[in-house]
């Protein structure tokens, strides 16, 4: 892969997907081996890592608006908190849901978690991602979604699931 267009173009969930995508071949060599070697790659560069442009303007906006603000993430709980801490949002969210490994095979399980914990008609929540896997749990758990396309999945991609889709973050705040 060349591009970071190639990247949003094939990436996918589960992560085990994306990999065979790559060219691994899971007959020959362990995905738990090569799940593992990545994040242990990633968590070493991880702090090389950003926010998207306007996203701690965002969560402030919507703080002030008062909307309850949640993480659903296919990143595992302890570093997806770590890493909230690290980039000074924390105080913006009620509640962080990650996963229990670093194999990223979905989040529908601990998005179901998070909605029934909430109690909230899933008229009242939304949910904001990048992936056409987010707009998948969207559905499953039965909330609507917003999806921003400079993130893991190409604009063309995300369009193709008929949601809204937005450029960035930055425009997002006019929908809401």
């Amino acid at each position: 892969m060349k591009t970071l267009e190639e990247y949003r173009n094939i990436f996918d969930f589960p992560v085990k997907d994306y990999y065979a995508k790559l060219g691994y071949d899971f007959e020959k060599e362990s995905f738990m081996e090569v799940g593992m070697e990545f994040m242990i790659l990633y968590n070493k560069r991880h702090q090389e890592s950003f926010l998207h442009p306007g996203a701690p303007e965002m969560l402030q906006l919507l703080s002030i608006k008062g909307y309850n603000q949640y993480i659903l993430s296919a990143r595992e709980q302890n570093e997806l908190e770590h890493e909230i801490q690290e980039f000074d949002v924390a105080t913006y969210f009620n509640a962080i849901f990650g996963l229990n490994d670093h194999y990223a095979h979905g989040k529908s399980d601990i998005g179901m978690k998070l909605v029934n914990e909430l109690k909230v008609p899933g008229k009242k929540l939304l949910f904001i991602g990048d992936t056409c896997h987010d707009a998948e749990v969207a559905k499953e758990i039965k909330i609507d979604c917003i999806l921003i396309s400079n993130g893991h999945n190409s604009r063309e991609r995300l369009e193709a699931l008929n949601l809204p889709v937005v450029p960035s973050l930055v425009e997002l705040k006019e929908l809401l």
